[in-house]
């Protein structure tokens, strides 16, 4: 797998925090996703600003938690390909256990 994409610990142990570090292109599709989203969420507090009908909001409302499923699983995808093969492959099987729960989390 890409060196760029291998989950390494952070600099501060004691922080307890890892970082996969992504390609400047996966970066850039991650953050447009999220702007998307915020821009989303914006538009529904516009509409309640605005008194809009209470469907439309819910409509809205739908729009915004399945784009932010998808872009969970985007990152859960690449979350398997590169941290837990990486993991695997240097024989620490309970980073299973780990995305597993990981997975219950984002239903």
């Amino acid at each position: 797998m890409d060196n760029e994409r291998i989950h390494e610990q952070a600099a501060c142990p004691a922080c307890h925090q890892r970082h996969t570090p992504r390609s400047a292109a996966e970066l850039k599709q991650l953050k447009n996703r999220l702007n998307r989203m915020v821009g989303q969420l914006n538009g529904i507090g516009r509409m309640l600003d605005e008194n809009r009908y209470c469907g439309d909001i819910l409509i809205q409302i739908s729009a915004v938690e399945n784009a932010l499923q998808n872009f969970g699983y985007i990152v859960l995808q690449s979350h398997m390909e590169s941290c837990v093969a990486e993991e695997i492959r240097e024989g620490n099987t309970e980073i299973l256990a780990e995305t597993i729960e990981l997975m219950k989390k984002l239903k």
